[in-house]
């Protein structure tokens, strides 16, 4: 069954409030009226409109400040400014007040249906995105369930016998067979490592990590960020560089833990994606009041249609060439852990050229 719409009239003339509706007379509306702001404003926590028509020259309040007072009780209301006193200005003031269109008077009744109908798609697309954001929070819920005691746990105890039985025949199996239960044992690591990343990108908690905030030094960031990752470097003879533009960097209020953990997966797809021989360079300078962190590589770099995507959640690019495998999760983290410490966070790249990540974090 589709949805009846609610639609909320606020215009201090009661010829414009009798019109409307009675264009909007037959169509599948419930339909409110008020004759003034404050009536209005009532009447949107009453009725709890999907759209309103506002009027912006009104006895009593302004309709900028009923503008002002929807956009604050709730943001996902569509709101429509109809006026007799339509300038280029008005127009622009009431946008930044949260209005969706604008409707000059005298208006058609074919302009006031269309302007509505156009109003009640925005409100669609509003309810939607609404659904969707709730039903994937849903569904990060429940698959850190299944991850945590469908996957993790049946891993875990296949794992511990495999300990047990690989003890216990230590002294009777051939080469070969020892080999094959070392492949299994690091296969199932493998898998076990990667549900814990599941659950760590599942389970970033914004507002608790941001209680344990304190001045941290991004030198010390990135001298354990490199430090972690070195030995991985060292096997691919890849080099990396660190450098500052001045002693001593401000400090960022901060979790030194994790902004580590968001320059290594930074700093490991760099290795990762990067042919022997390479070079990962990474510059720490002060601008205004940011701290900026530029991590570069000569690796095999991103294809422009990825770009957008690479921050999302188990996206993994196609890069047309064999590189080691990626759980697609480890920039979708870093992002969280930026934007947790108020930050931001972007790449550039090219093909065959390498890649740039560019982290802003407000200094102290």
């Amino acid at each position: 069954m589709e949805k009846k719409f609610k639609i909320l009239i606020i215009d201090d003339e009661e010829v414009v409030l009798d019109s409307c509706s009675l264009i909007l007379e037959g169509e599948n509306h419930q339909l409110a009226t008020a004759n003034n702001g404050d009536q209005g404003i009532n009447l949107v926590k009453e009725f709890q409109p999907d759209l309103v028509f506002v009027d912006l020259k009104m006895p009593g309040i302004s309709g900028f400040e009923v503008l002002e007072k929807i956009r604050d009780y709730d943001p996902n209301i569509v709101t429509i400014v109809i006026t007799g006193f339509a300038t280029v200005s008005s127009a622009v003031d009431a946008m930044k007040n949260g209005a969706y269109d604008f409707l000059p008077k005298p208006f058609t009744p074919d302009e006031f249906r269309l302007i509505t109908h156009r109003g009640l798609d925005k409100r669609r697309l509003v309810l939607e995105t609404i659904t969707l954001r709730r039903e994937k929070e849903m569904l990060r819920e429940h698959f850190a369930a299944i991850v945590s005691h469908e996957l993790k746990s049946p891993l875990g105890a296949i794992q511990q016998n495999l300990y047990v039985i690989a003890d216990e025949l230590s002294g009777q199996l051939t080469q070969e067979q020892s080999d094959r239960i070392e492949r299994m044992k690091s296969k199932i690591t493998d898998l076990i490592n990667l549900i814990h990343t599941w659950l760590r990108v599942i389970s970033v908690d914004i507002k608790k990590l941001q209680d344990s905030f304190k001045p941290t030094s991004l030198p010390v960031v990135v001298s354990k960020a490199v430090e972690s990752v070195q030995p991985h470097a060292i096997r691919k003879d890849i080099e990396i560089t660190s450098t500052f533009s001045k002693e001593p960097i401000r400090q960022i209020n901060g979790d030194e833990g994790t902004l580590v953990e968001a320059l290594l997966n930074i700093l490991g797809n760099a290795i990762k994606f990067s042919r022997e021989g390479g070079k990962v360079k990474i510059k720490v300078a002060e601008k205004e009041n940011d701290l900026i962190i530029a991590i570069s590589d000569t690796g095999i770099g991103i294809s422009r249609e990825d770009l957008p995507n690479i921050f999302d959640d188990f996206y993994t690019g196609e890069t047309g060439k064999v590189t080691e495998k990626s759980s697609g999760l480890g920039l979708a983290i870093t992002r969280r852990i930026v934007e947790a410490h108020n930050g931001s966070i972007s790449v550039e790249s090219e093909l065959g050229k390498g890649s740039t990540f560019t982290i802003h974090l407000p200094a102290l």
